[in-house]
């Protein structure tokens, strides 16, 4: 018989119960009176840990205004090894308002069907660095193609894949190495060579722009499901007679057509630094137009398989705040806008769409676009963080 003592101990010892570690309410403002679907909300875990002091990014979940929880990252956006934001999507109608609770739960493993945003470094394509979101997809040229022998490329400009809504190409298009063919997603149809393409930048000498050479170096800091970082460092190159070298930082998200950058320049020695173009090019058939007041060059041309085989029209812009913007330019191959480079980044976005690529079918309706995209890129969501508890009084 055990002894009585030991049946009551459990019962006379007090609970211990750990307390939940507090959640923090995060209100989303839209001050745009247009809809901003697929927006991207960014907090910092910094922020967060303002009233939640112990929030471990392991296990916390996004929750919307229903009590449902919603898909969400966490990023490393400066490549330490630790992780900063996090990151998740809304879709918010004009001057909408939307909440969410940032607290303690399971973070459940994204699948591959939840991945929207993806790139990565191409080796076996002689270099390239390619990325993709659920709407566009691009690539940049590396070191390997300058010394190809069959056909070697000298071209820091942007390449635009066109592809069908939805699926996510990149891997698959370089496995089977049959892109420059439609075979119902859509393919390599836009010629870059040494043009800017859409979003290249160079320096402005005189009269004149002057690229660097393809990257030489990149890195991935997030990798989706929801957002897509990326960094390509460009060596320093010779533009008129100052030694330049830039840093290029890539943000595509999903459910957008407009990447994000900011792009870094430095001078050798103590040389002021330049002024930076960035272009789209011009391409036989294209309409080009120029609107320096709103900072954007907008685009739209016709697109050829090989043997000319017309396979739609792509919509191309560039956007810059007007208040950056210093000058522009066209040159026989590129339309420019030119700003001013400075200690802090020079930022614009640049973007892409296949007319039948599923959401923009028309001129007029990429004009609309590329207009809404502006006044978000000007205006971004504004953040609010407070305390859940009082959020709910």
């Amino acid at each position: 018989m055990r002894p009585i003592v030991a049946t009551l101990i459990p019962f006379l010892l007090p609970a211990v119960v750990q307390a939940a570690e507090p959640a923090v309410a995060v209100t989303v403002d839209n001050p745009l009176a247009i809809a901003r679907p697929a927006e991207t909300v960014a907090v910092t875990l910094k922020d967060l840990r303002t009233f939640s002091p112990n929030l471990d990014p392991n296990q916390t979940v996004v929750k919307n205004a229903k009590g449902a929880v919603i898909l969400s990252q966490w990023i490393d956006v400066d490549g330490d090894d630790t992780l900063d934001e996090l990151v998740f999507q809304v879709d918010l109608a004009a001057k909408q308002s939307a909440k969410f609770q940032v607290g303690e739960g399971e973070r459940r493993k994204p699948t591959r069907a939840d991945f929207k945003a993806f790139g990565r470094f191409v080796r076996e394509r002689h270099d390239d660095f390619a990325w993709e979101n659920d709407r566009i997809a691009h690539r940049v040229y590396g070191p390997d193609l300058e010394t190809w022998k069959k056909e070697p490329l000298t071209s820091s400009g942007v390449d635009v894949w066109c592809k069908v809504k939805g699926a996510l190409v990149v891997n698959d298009w370089y496995l089977v190495n049959d892109y420059h063919q439609d075979h119902g997603q859509g393919g390599d149809f836009y010629s870059v060579k040494t043009t800017r393409g859409v979003g290249g930048t160079a320096i402005q000498v005189g009269d004149t722009f002057v690229p660097s050479r393809n990257f030489a170096a990149s890195r991935v800091l997030a990798n989706g499901p929801l957002r897509l970082i990326f960094e390509l460092d460009y060596a320093p190159w010779n533009a008129g007679g100052a030694m330049v070298s830039e840093t290029k930082r890539i943000t595509l998200d999903a459910g957008t057509h407009f990447n994000q950058v900011e792009s870094t320049f430095r001078v050798a020695g103590r040389g002021p630094l330049p002024k930076v173009g960035v272009a789209i090019v011009k391409h036989d058939g294209a309409t080009v137009i120029l609107d320096r007041a709103k900072g954007l060059i907008r685009g739209w041309e016709p697109l050829f398989q090989p043997g000319k085989k017309p396979v739609g029209n792509l919509g191309s812009a560039i956007l810059l705040d007007p208040k950056s913007v210093v000058g522009e330019k066209a040159t026989e191959t590129d339309q420019w806008l030119v700003a001013q480079a400075t200690d802090k980044p020079v930022r614009y976005a640049f973007g892409t769409a296949w007319d039948k690529g599923g959401d923009i079918k028309t001129p007029a309706a990429w004009e609309k676009l590329v207009e809404e995209n502006r006044e978000r890129f000007l205006a971004p969501v504004e953040i609010r963080l407070t305390a859940a508890e009082q959020a709910k009084r």
